[in-house]
């Protein structure tokens, strides 16, 4: 069967000319709004990088990413599945200070990602991050962060409305923010996913709070490497997408691990051969900036804000045989 479902009824509201033209509109109001509230400068970013470095992103830790032999160098090299910790020392690296920071357009591939309308192995977000002081390392900090993000959303749907009035997707900038916990403590007879899609609904714009750490009934909300994100001081921003009828997520991000947190987090997930990177080593010793960070899906934005129902819709992918006939009569897949 496929993971592919059609809405009944769906048609694009745009065809894929104005498709293609809507999507570099959204991409460039985003970035001028987020600029402006975050104060972000733009960097280039790398595709891959060494794989004995410690810098790539190890998502849950069980995803394989992909490796290439680099003969002049007598090393491996590895596609990024994020920026996360690269991001973090470039930060340093480029003499940033508290209050600014800096994006970059992460282009990533995820080779075992499973494929459906939310879902590619190509993984294309805005990554981005800030210089912090010690004292703004708070869920109220967290929170102002997000509401940032999120108004520069609504100021973008905004703008797209205008220029395609067929388009009506708004932003709701009310944040409903939420423990995992205490969305577990809500439904306990719920999986995660659905505890996210029964909340999200009566609450379009919602940010789950503490996201990697283990519930009351033994399991995390959901995976999250032990590194970056302080489980304490991060979440997740989602959506209610209204042509699929479920909750969708937009960004994971955070504040940092410090020093204390880094240790905790590896102790727990025994991690701690990690250590043996010079970036563990580095934020271990406090010779890293304090940080927020975090991603964008660009492709999935384009998704919500056009009410698209397959993100083929807005990105080049490899889909398989059982997704192609599904879209074949209602979806042009890109």
């Amino acid at each position: 069967m496929s993971k592919t479902q059609i809405p009944p009824h769906y048609h694009s509201s745009l065809s894929i000319y104005e498709t293609q033209t809507a999507i570099g509109f959204i991409k460039r109001c985003f970035e001028e709004a987020m600029i402006g509230s975050l104060k972000l400068k733009r960097v280039s970013a790398p595709l891959f990088v060494n794989s004995q470095s410690g810098l790539n992103d190890n998502l849950s830790g069980v995803e394989r990413p992909v490796q290439f032999d680099v003969p002049s160098l007598n090393t491996d090299g590895e596609v990024v599945h994020s920026l996360a910790k690269w991001k973090r020392v470039a930060l340093k690296q480029y003499d940033f200070h508290p209050g600014n920071g800096l994006y970059a357009d992460m282009n990533a591939i995820r080779r075992d990602e499973t494929l459906d309308n939310l879902h590619s192995i190509y993984v294309d977000q805005w990554d981005w991050e800030r210089v912090i002081t010690k004292e703004q390392r708070t869920l109220d900090y967290l929170k102002e962060v997000v509401q940032s993000l999120v108004n520069a959303m609504a100021e973008t749907a905004s703008r797209l409305h205008t220029k395609y009035p067929s388009i009506t997707t708004k932003i709701e900038t009310d944040i409903a923010f939420i423990t995992s916990q205490e969305l577990e403590n809500r439904y306990p007879d719920l999986n995660s996913k659905e505890r996210e899609h029964a909340f999200v609904k009566e609450h379009p714009t919602t940010f789950i709070l503490q996201i990697g750490d283990k519930l009351t009934s033994g399991s995390p909300h959901d995976h999250r490497a032990p590194d970056y994100d302080d489980w304490a001081l991060n979440g997740d921003l989602l959506f209610w997408h209204e042509p699929l009828n479920c909750a969708m997520e937009l960004s994971s991000m955070g504040i940092r691990v410090d020093e204390h947190s880094l240790l905790k987090q590896l102790e727990k997930a025994n991690a701690m051969e990690r250590l043996d990177f010079k970036f563990h080593q580095q934020v271990a010793k406090n010779k890293l900036p304090l940080t927020i960070g975090g991603g964008i899906g660009q492709s999935r934005m384009c998704m919500l804000l056009l009410e698209k129902a397959h993100i083929g819709e807005v990105q080049v992918s490899l889909w398989d045989e059982e997704t192609i006939e599904a879209c074949k009569n209602n979806i042009f897949l890109l």
